[in-house]
């Protein structure tokens, strides 16, 4: 029979870059009375430096809180899951939505929707997950609420939201102050309205206990002394410690393997459990070559879910090993099969990633969401010590079933800058074939918004910069595959490449480059 988990929540939170995920879970996580002021440290769970670094969110994670109804004194276990704002990152997006049944959508009350929001709101809609709208940084000196409500609802309308959608309920809040409430004119005092949302708005699990065991692997972990534990919701049924399950791959083979180890989370960890129920969200240990994607079924009636589809790569780049003149004096991982069993190792957990190998024995072909996407593996690459070159980027080409045209990725590109510095901002997008799609002026601000090829996207953020002296700012994610532009200008000037070591002065005229090369004046 069907039943209802009244005393289970599960909500994603989703929303474009630094419009304040982390910062909102940190207000809750201090005021949810879990946890002491010593264990919840700001950005709390930011735990890859590179995403303490930047300020981005790069993995999605999850933390269980336990909250008591102040009213009905019952307690509700609420998953909270926090997921990346920018595009590149969209296979984490895809693949932990499937575990929420409802999720909290923030926007800057001062930037209004940006292309990111476009982009993880869609994904919650294809997921039919209901969501709250949190008009976030509402103590911000340029914050327009009324008018960023409003631009909310006009993107919900043009991504096909239905009446029931449209009845979305709002809260305003400022994460950073630990204070939301429900009007405008109101002043919040705690975080606590957004709890009243979750309980009231987000709908409980749902599943059937008496069914076949069906549930979906979205995450996988590491541990040195346990090795892979896969992370997923069950949709059906129950899972024991110890159990026989059966492994169901994306391509239909079936592994029949025994769960070692069940866990539940709690708080910012696991514990151990005797058994899970349609709803809850666990990490089995012991499972044999399991991956992202894979249905854990029972072996005496499988009934595999359906895979899910992630989004195909735009941008590919060549990993190759170091062979220049400076090969091997940063790095200690310089082999091919070094790079090889590190891009390998990647691909269990990065489901957007692609990685080809090439005619060449010492070269990988490595496609992912964007420029982001691959740098990120690449600066991890160098931090974990591994030393390669890569080539230039090239973006992904797509031939049209039907008519045999070549097609392009067109990514949906939004740049804020003052009203001064436009013109060059118009000038550099307008000569990499970017079309302007809508132009509005906020207070000496100017915000545009564009189609632009992706290859029209390498380099342009630098560039961009310095036209408008550092005051620009720019988003962009994938929109669409369209017919080729045409050409987009190359680099306007050459390149210097040293062969030696040695200091270099700047500026260096043409005429005395190669003794500058040499360090000599």
């Amino acid at each position: 029979m069907n039943t209802v988990r009244n005393d289970i929540r599960n909500v994603a939170i989703i929303a474009h870059v630094d419009h304040g995920k982390t910062t909102l879970v940190d207000a809750l996580l201090r005021q949810s009375g879990n946890f002491r002021d010593s264990q919840v440290q700001d950005t709390m769970l930011d735990s890859n430096p590179l995403e303490r670094e930047r300020g981005i969110t790069i993995l999605a994670k999850n933390v269980a809180i336990n909250y008591t109804d102040p009213i009905t004194k019952q307690v509700f276990k609420i998953n909270l899951i926090d997921t990346p704002g920018h595009a590149d990152f969209g296979g984490e997006v895809e693949r932990v939505l499937s575990m929420s049944d409802g999720v909290f959508l923030l926007v800057d009350a001062a930037e209004g929707p940006m292309p990111q929001t476009r982009f993880v709101l869609k994904k919650a809609f294809q997921h039919e997950l209901r969501p709250i709208v949190v008009i976030n940084k509402i103590d911000r000196h340029d914050a327009r609420a009324d008018a960023v409500l409003n631009e909310v609802f006009d993107l919900f309308v043009e991504l096909g939201a239905d009446d029931e959608v449209l009845d979305f309920p709002v809260i305003y809040a400022s994460g950073r102050a630990g204070t939301a409430s429900w009007k405008i004119e109101e002043p919040g005092t705690n975080i606590i309205p957004v709890f009243e949302a979750i309980l009231k708005f987000i709908p409980a699990p749902h599943g059937d206990a008496e069914k076949s065991l069906q549930m979906r692997i979205s995450t996988i972990q590491y541990n040195d002394y346990v090795g892979r534990i896969g992370v997923g919701r069950i949709f059906n049924g129950v899972i024991k410690n110890g159990q026989a399950v059966s492994v169901i791959k994306r391509d239909g083979a079936t592994v029949k393997t025994r769960v070692a180890q069940l866990q539940v989370f709690d708080g910012f960890g696991r514990k151990n459990a005797d058994s899970a129920f349609a709803g809850d969200i666990v990490a089995l240990i012991g499972l044999d070559s399991v991956d992202i994607g894979d249905s854990i079924c029972d072996p005496l009636n499988p009934q595999p879910l359906e895979a899910e589809e992630i989004e195909p790569p735009t941008l590919t780049m060549m990993f190759s090993v170091n062979d220049s003149p400076f090969a091997g004096r940063e790095g200690k991982f310089v082999t091919s099969r070094n790079l090889r069993e590190r891009l390998q190792k990647e691909l269990e957990s990065n489901v957007a990633l692609k990685v080809e190998e090439s005619e060449n024995k010492d070269a990988f072909k490595v496609s992912g969401r964007g420029l982001l996407h691959l740098g990120i593996l690449i600066e991890n690459m160098r931090r974990e010590g591994y030393e390669l070159s890569i080539s230039k980027p090239h973006v992904i080409m797509k031939k049209d079933a039907e008519t045999g045209d070549i097609l392009e990725p067109i990514e949906y590109l939004v740049v804020d800058v003052p009203e001064k510095n436009m013109g060059g901002v118009m000038e550099l997008v307008g000569n990499r074939r970017g079309e302007l799609v809508r132009m509005d002026n906020r207070e000496g601000q100017v915000h545009l918004e564009f189609t632009i090829p992706a290859r029209g996207l390498i380099g342009l953020r630098t560039r961009m910069l310095t036209a408008t002296q550092g005051q620009a700012i720019m988003h962009h994610n994938f929109h669409e595959y369209a017919a080729q532009r045409g050409d987009v200008p190359g680099r306007s000037n050459g390149v210097m490449v040293s062969m030696v070591g040695g200091s270099v002065n700047a500026p260096c005229s043409s005429s005395r480059a190669i003794r500058c090369m040499k360090g000599k004046s």
